[in-house]
């Protein structure tokens, strides 16, 4: 009989395995980041429609996905607010975002100051937070995916995955396709 630690890993999907990589590629830049987009796109279609491209991108699987961060994103302080004026032109298959977030013990927004920037300096000096880097990745045919990283605990291994990590944030980003 065979233990769970003999079993192969099944394999990742290739947004998955394109997520994985793309955090791995955000965690490199350490903490402390504004957030981070990128689009997402097959490899093949990139090295058909980016000639210069085509020898880094030789030996890797077309089908698989590759990201092309979005340089000068503009500060906002409203994620929602942005991505709700975000549209990708067709060439793209997909779309991801970095961002840091702080996460508190729900007993922690109890009796918050109503000034939102008094707020939020309240919740950064809790003692109790935790700072977070969510990765959402999305593809134009709904599927999508969600990694989080603690800085707690900064480690590839580490790294937690799954669809229900950050809803809001999964469908603000999958509107940008609608």
């Amino acid at each position: 009989m065979s233990s769970p630690e003999d079993q192969p890993n099944p394999p990742m999907s290739p947004l998955l395995s394109c997520a994985v990589d793309t955090e791995q590629h955000v965690a490199r830049a350490g903490w402390d980041q504004p957030p981070r987009l990128f689009a997402i796109a097959r490899n093949g279609d990139i090295a058909q429609r980016e000639p210069s491209l085509a020898p880094q991108l030789a030996g890797v699987d077309p089908d698989a996905f590759s990201t092309i961060e979005q340089e000068g994103m503009p500060p906002t302080s409203s994620i929602e607010e942005m991505l709700g004026r975000l549209a990708w032109p067709d060439e793209v298959d997909g779309a991801a975002l970095a961002i840091e977030r702080i996460v508190v013990p729900p007993e922690a927004e109890r009796d918050l100051p109503d000034d939102p920037e008094a707020a939020a300096q309240a919740l950064a000096a809790h003692p109790a937070r935790q700072d977070v880097r969510l990765l959402v990745a999305v593809l134009r045919d709904g599927e999508g995916v969600c990694l989080l990283r603690q800085r707690a605990y900064d480690s590839d291994d580490k790294v937690a995955v799954g669809e229900d990590i950050a809803p809001g944030l999964l469908e603000a980003l999958r509107a940008t396709f609608a």
